[in-house]
C-alpha cells in the first residue's frame, strides 16, 4: 500500500473513532461524562496545536492560557452584553487574539529562548490581573450566567439547532469540539506542508541563514504567533459556552505550562503530537489520582523519564526516522 493511500486510511479511521465509535461507546455505556472530558481534551489539543506552531518557528510559547483567558471574555461580553450570537463570538474572539497576538509579538518576537519563554509566561498572569481591573469583565465576579448557543443558520437553512431544544447538550458541544480540532489540525498539516511552512521551518533551523537569502522571518514569526493565538482565543470561547461562565482564573499560568508539555510529550516533530500529547496527560494524571498523595510524584517522574528517554515524543514511537511533520 503506497504511503498516500495509508494516510486516507489513517485519516478515515481517525474521523470514524471520533464521530462514530466514541459516541456509540459511549451511549452503550451509559457514561455521559465522558462527552465533557472528551470535549475538554478536543479544546485543549487545539490550544496546544497554537503553541506547537509556535514551536515550530523555534519559540518556546508558555502564554497560551493568556489568548485563552481573552477569547473567553470576547466571546462572554459579546453574547451576555450586546446579544452577540455565540456562532460569531468564535471567530470574533479568535481574531481579537490574533491582532493582540501581532501587536504584542512584534516586539518580543525578537527575543529567543528563555527571554520570550520568560515574557510569554507573564502574559498569562497579565490578562488575569487586566480581567480583574476592567469594568467591563466584573472584576473577581466575573461572568456567569452565560446562555447557551443559540441557532446556526444560513439563508434560512439550519446548520446548528438551538441547544436550548437539544435533548443532549453534552454530546453537542462534543461534535462542535470535535469538528473545531479536526479542522485545527488540518489547518496546520496544512500550513507546514506549504511553502509558508517550509519557510517557517528555516526559521527553526537557523534565522540568520533564513534572513541572509530573502526570507522575511519578522513576519513569518509573527503570522505564526497570530495564527498560534487565534487558535488559543477559538478554545477559550467555546470553553466558556460549556461552563457558562468566566472568571480571571478560569485559564491559570498552570494551563499555559501544561500546553506546552503537551506538545513535547505528543512530539515536537510531529503535527498531531499536541493531540496525542493533551490526551495521554489528561488521563494519565485522572489514572494517577488514586495514587493519592504521591500523584504529583509520579507524574512529573514520568514525564522526565518520557523526555529523557522520548525526546521527541511518543509519536517517534511509531514514526521512526521519518519527518514528523508530514504526519
Amino acid at each position: 500500500m503506497s504511503y498516500k493511500n495509508q494516510q486516507t486510511l489513517g485519516v478515515g479511521a481517525f474521523l470514524f473513532v471520533v464521530f462514530i465509535l466514541i459516541p456509540w461507546l459511549i451511549h452503550v455505556s451509559g457514561r455521559w461524562d465522558f462527552y465533557y472530558t472528551l470535549t475538554s481534551v478536543a479544546l485543549l489539543s487545539i490550544a496546544s496545536g497554537g503553541v506547537w506552531l509556535t514551536f515550530y518557528i523555534g519559540r518556546i510559547n508558555i502564554g497560551q492560557g493568556a489568548f485563552a483567558l481573552a477569547g473567553g471574555y470576547v466571546s462572554a461580553i459579546l453574547v451576555v452584553k450586546y446579544g452577540v450570537s455565540f456562532w460569531l463570538t468564535i471567530p470574533l474572539a479568535g481574531l481579537f487574539c490574533a491582532v493582540a497576538a501581532v501587536l504584542i509579538g512584534l516586539p518580543i518576537l525578537r527575543l529567543r529562548g528563555v527571554y520570550f519563554a520568560m515574557i510569554t509566561l507573564v502574559l498569562t498572569e497579565v490578562a488575569r490581573l487586566t480581567a480583574l481591573a476592567l469594568p467591563i469583565t466584573n472584576g473577581a465576579r466575573g461572568i456567569s450566567s452565560i446562555p447557551l448557543p443559540g441557532e446556526l443558520s444560513i439563508f434560512g437553512l439550519t446548520i446548528i439547532p438551538d441547544f436550548s431544544t437539544i435533548e443532549n447538550v453534552k454530546l453537542a458541544f462534543y461534535y462542535v469540539a470535535a469538528v473545531l480540532m479536526v479542522a485545527s489540525f488540518a489547518a496546520l498539516y496544512r500550513i507546514v506542508n506549504s511553502r509558508i511552512g517550509h519557510l517557517c521551518r528555516s526559521l527553526q533551523q537557523n534565522e540568520e541563514l533564513a534572513s541572509s537569502i530573502g526570507v522575511n522571518t519578522a513576519y513569518l514569526r509573527v503570522i505564526a504567533y497570530a495564527i498560534s493565538s487565534f487558535m488559543g482565543g477559538i478554545s477559550g470561547a467555546i470553553f466558556v459556552a460549556i461552563s457558562r461562565s468566566i472568571y480571571p482564573a478560569s485559564f491559570p499560568v498552570k494551563d499555559s505550562i501544561d500546553f506546552m508539555l503537551n506538545c513535547f510529550l505528543g512530539g515536537l516533530g510531529y503535527v498531531f503530537g499536541p493531540m496525542l500529547g493533551t490526551l495521554v496527560i489528561y488521563f494519565g494524571w485522572d489514572v494517577l489520582f488514586t495514587t493519592g498523595k504521591y500523584q504529583l510524584l509520579i507524574y512529573s517522574s514520568v514525564l522526565i523519564l518520557l523526555m529523557l528517554f522520548l525526546p521527541n515524543g511518543i509519536l517517534s514511537l511509531r514514526l521512526p526516522g521519518r519527518k514528523g511533520v508530514r504526519k
